[in-house]
C-alpha cells in the first residue's frame, strides 16, 4: 500500500464495506482540490518574496549604517599607545593567532572548493604543494595539537562550570533571603532624638581628584546628612592637580561653612598613595580620636539626608561590627547601552553576591565609598595601605583577618553616576581586576598563618580571590575567545553545545533576574561579558604577575549628569518666582559661576578635542573570531557558526569604540 493511501474500514450488522482511497488527488474531495488554486499559490509566493526583500533591504540597510560608522571611526580615530611593552604582548599573541587562522581558513576553503576526501587519497596520489601542504597539517593536528586543545578546553570547561555552581548557589541564597525575608535588624530608638548628645560622633569623608563637575553635588547631599551639627564633621580631601579646580572646592566648602555647617577642606602637598594616601594622611588628624564612626562617599555619590539614622544604629549593640555598607543605585543606568550593561553587572554584585556573603558570612568586599567604618576597627587592622590599587578590599580582608563582621544593607541605596565611556569603563575594569591579583599575593601568608577557622579560610582563598577574582576571567577569555575559535580549525576538539549556548544564557538570565527590566539585553549582556573577558583576564595576569601596568590608577571621569538636572530643575523653579537675583546668588555661592569663568579664559587652540578611540586587542579578536566564523560555516555547525559570528561582531562595535558615549 502507498504510503499516502487511507483505508476506511466500516462495520455494520447487516451490510460491510471497503472503500480504499490512494493519492492525495482524489476526485471524491473536490473541495479540497480547489484549496490550491494557481491564483492563491502566486499571491503567497508574492507575499513571501516581498517578506525576503524587506529583511534583505532592513539587513543592506543595516550593514551600510555599521559600516559608514567603522568607515568614519577608522577615519577620525588613533590609535593610542595605551599600554607599555610589557601589555604588548597579549596583543602580539592574538595577532599571530589571527595570521595562523586566515592562512588555516584559505586552505580549508581550497579544500572545500575541490572536495578532497583526504581519507580515501593514499600519499602517492597527493597532487600540487597545496594537497600535500594541508595532508601534513592534517596529520599534525591530529597527533599533536587535538590531545593539548582537548586537554585545555576540558579544563576550562570543569572551570566553568564550578564557576556557575558557585552562582548558582548564590543566586538559591538570594531566593531564601526573599523568600524568609531576611535582612538586618537595628534599634529604631537607639539614639534619642530630642538629646543631641546621644548621637555617636561621626566623621564623613568626601575624597576626590579634579573632579569639577560632580564636586559640588556631593558635598552639597554631604552637608544636608540628617545628624546633630555638633556632633559631626565633613573632610574634603581633595587631591586635585588643577588650581583652578581647588579654589572651585574652597569657594564651594566655605560657602557651607558659612552656612553653620562643620566643614573643612584639606589638600595635599605630596600626592602618593592616591585614594588610600589620602585616606590615610586624613585619619593622621589629631581631631579624629575625638570621633566613633567614619563614613566615606566619592564625588560623585549622593547620599539621603537620612543615610547615618539608616546606618549607624547598626552598630549599636554589635560591639563586633565594623563595617555597614549601603547599595549604589545609578542615575544613568539608562543613558546607553553601556550604561544599561554596566547595571545588570552591579545590580547581580550588591542585590546577590554582597547581600547573600554579608548575611550568612558576615564578609564581603568594601566598595570604597557609602560605607559607614566603625574607627577602632580601621585602627586595629592596620588603617589604609597603598601597596594596591584596590586600598578598599585591602583594608576588609585585613578586618576580616582581625575578626570584625560585616552589614550590608540592600535597602539603602545611595546615587552615583556609571562610566559612559568605553575607555573610562575599560580602565575602571582593569584596576578592579588588577588590583585583586596583587592584594591576593600580598594576604595569602597573613590568611594562611591567621587564627581564623578552616572553612573561612577556604572561603577567603577559593572562593573570594581565585574562584571570582582569577578564575572568572580566565576560562571566560580562554574558553570563549582563544579555544573556541581554535576548535573551529581542530574539530576533534570541538565544544558541545550546551558549553557555548545553554549554560551561558542560563547563567546571564540568572545574573539579569535582579534588574528584570533588561531583559531584551539578554543577547547582549552575554556578548559584552564576552568582550570584556580580553579586558579582565590582561589586568588578572598584570596583577598576578606584578607587571608595570597593574599599578596605574586612572580617576574614572565623571559627567555630572545628575549635578546638571538638578541646576536644571532648581534655574526652573527659581525663575517661575521671577527672583533672578537669587539665581545670581545660589549659582556664585556653589561655585559654577567661577567654572564658567574659567571656561572661558580658556584659549580655543588649548581645548583638546575628545575623539572615541580605536582598541587593537578588540579588533584583533574581532577579526579572528570572524574569520572562525567563516570556517564554521564551511562545516555548517548551526550554533557554533552563529555564537562566533555575533561575538565576533561584537568584538568590533567594542574595538570601534560604538558602545557608549559618543564623541561629536
Amino acid at each position: 500500500m502507498a504510503p499516502s493511501s487511507v483505508v476506511l474500514t466500516i462495520e455494520k450488522p447487516s451490510n460491510f464495506s471497503l472503500v480504499e482511497i490512494t493519492g492525495s488527488k482524489t476526485s471524491m474531495f473536490p473541495e479540497k482540490e480547489k484549496a490550491a488554486s494557481p491564483k492563491q499559490f502566486t499571491w503567497v509566493l508574492l507575499l513571501k518574496v516581498h517578506r525576503a526583500l524587506a529583511c534583505l533591504s532592513w539587513l543592506a540597510t543595516g550593514a551600510w549604517t555599521v559600516f559608514a560608522a567603522a568607515k568614519k571611526r577608522l577615519a577620525l580615530s588613533e590609535i593610542k599607545e595605551e599600554e607599555p611593552t610589557n601589555r604588548g604582548r597579549l596583543y602580539r599573541f592574538i595577532r599571530a593567532f589571527v595570521f595562523i587562522s586566515i592562512v588555516a581558513l584559505f586552505m580549508e576553503v581550497i579544500a572545500h572548493i575541490k572536495k578532497w576526501n583526504l581519507n580515501l587519497i593514499q600519499p602517492l596520489e597527493v597532487e600540487g604543494l597545496v594537497q600535500w601542504s594541508y595532508m601534513a597539517w592534517l596529520s599534525f593536528r591530529v597527533d599533536y595539537i587535538a590531545p593539548l586543545v582537548l586537554i585545555l578546553s576540558k579544563f576550562c570547561i570543569v572551570l566553568f562550570l564550578i564557576q556557575s555552581l558557585d552562582r548558582l548557589f548564590l543566586c538559591i541564597g538570594c531566593f531564601w533571603i526573599k523568600h524568609k525575608k531576611l535582612k538586618p535588624e537595628m534599634d529604631e530608638d537607639a539614639y534619642d532624638i530630642e538629646d543631641g548628645s546621644s548621637f555617636p560622633m561621626v566623621l564623613v569623608q568626601i575624597p576626590m581628584c579634579n573632579e569639577k563637575e560632580v564636586y559640588a553635588q556631593s558635598i552639597s547631599a554631604v552637608c544636608q546628612l540628617d545628624w546633630p551639627r555638633e556632633r559631626l564633621l565633613i573632610q574634603v580631601l581633595d587631591d586635585s592637580d588643577d588650581e583652578n579646580v581647588q579654589l572651585l572646592i574652597k569657594n564651594e566648602v566655605s560657602s557651607w561653612n558659612q552656612k553653620g555647617v562643620n566643614i573643612i577642606y584639606r589638600h595635599r602637598f605630596v600626592r602618593t598613595g592616591y585614594k588610600a594616601g589620602n585616606l590615610k594622611s586624613a585619619m593622621a588628624c589629631d581631631y579624629v580620636k575625638d570621633y566613633e564612626f567614619v563614613a566615606i562617599f566619592d564625588a560623585d555619590f549622593q547620599p539621603n539626608p537620612d543615610f547615618l539614622k539608616q546606618t549607624i544604629p547598626h552598630f549599636k549593640g554589635n560591639p563586633e561590627v565594623g563595617l555597614v555598607q549601603a547599595r549604589w543605585s545609578f542615575v544613568n543606568k539608562d543613558e546607553n547601552l553601556l550604561t544599561r550593561l554596566q547595571n545588570i553587572n552591579l545590580c547581580f554584585h550588591f542585590e546577590v553576591e554582597q547581600q547573600v556573603n554579608g548575611l550568612f558570612l558576615e564578609f564581603f568586599g568594601f566598595n570604597g565609598t557609602a560605607g559607614v567604618w566603625r574607627i577602632k576597627a580601621l585602627e586595629e587592622s592596620g588603617g589604609w595601605l597603598e601597596r594596591t590599587t584596590v586600598e578598599d578590599m585591602d583594608i576588609a580582608v585585613r578586618a576580616h583577618l582581625h575578626g570584625w563582621k560585616f552589614i550590608f544593607l540592600n535597602d539603602i541605596k545611595v546615587p552615583c553616576e556609571l562610566p559612559e565611556s568605553y575607555e573610562a569603563y575599560k580602565k575602571q575594569q582593569h584596576r578592579w581586576h588588577s588590583g585583586p591579583m596583587q592584594l591576593f599575593r600580598l594576604c595569602l601568608p597573613a590568611i594562611v598563618t591567621s587564627k581564623m577557622g578552616i572553612w573561612k579560610k577556604a572561603n577567603l582563598i577559593f572562593l573570594f580571590f581565585l574562584l571570582r577574582k582569577l578564575i572568572l576571567p580566565f576560562y571566560s577569555f580562554t574558553l570563549f575567545c582563544i579555544i573556541l575559535p581554535l576548535t573551529m580549525f581542530i574539530p576533534e576538539a570541538e565544544l558541545p553545545v550546551w558549553v557555548i549556548c545553554y549554560i551561558p544564557i542560563f547563567m546571564s538570565l540568572l545574573n539579569i533576574l535582579p534588574a528584570p527590566k533588561s531583559f531584551p539585553f539578554l543577547v547582549p549582556y552575554l556578548l559584552f561579558e564576552n568582550t570584556m573577558s580580553v579586558t579582565k583576564f590582561n589586568a588578572m595576569v598584570s596583577g598576578l604577575f606584578q607587571l608595570g601596568s597593574a599599578y596605574e590608577w586612572v580617576v574614572t571621569k565623571k559627567t555630572g549628569r545628575s549635578s546638571e538636572s538638578d541646576l536644571l530643575a532648581m534655574a526652573e523653579k527659581e525663575s517661575k518666582s521671577s527672583n533672578q537675583e537669587k539665581i545670581q546668588r545660589r549659582l556664585s555661592e556653589s561655585g559654577l559661576e567661577m567654572l564658567s569663568k574659567v571656561k572661558e579664559q580658556k584659549a580655543p587652540h588649548l581645548k583638546k578635542k575628545k575623539r572615541n578611540r580605536l582598541y587593537r586587542k578588540e579588533l584583533a579578536l574581532a577579526l579572528l573570531l570572524l574569520t572562525a566564523s567563516a570556517r564554521s560555516l564551511l562545516s555548517a555547525h548551526g550554533v557554533h557558526f552563529y555564537f562566533l559570528l555575533f561575538q565576533g561582531l561584537s568584538f568590533l562595535v567594542v574595538g570601534l569604540d560604538l558602545i557608549g558615549e559618543q564623541m561629536s
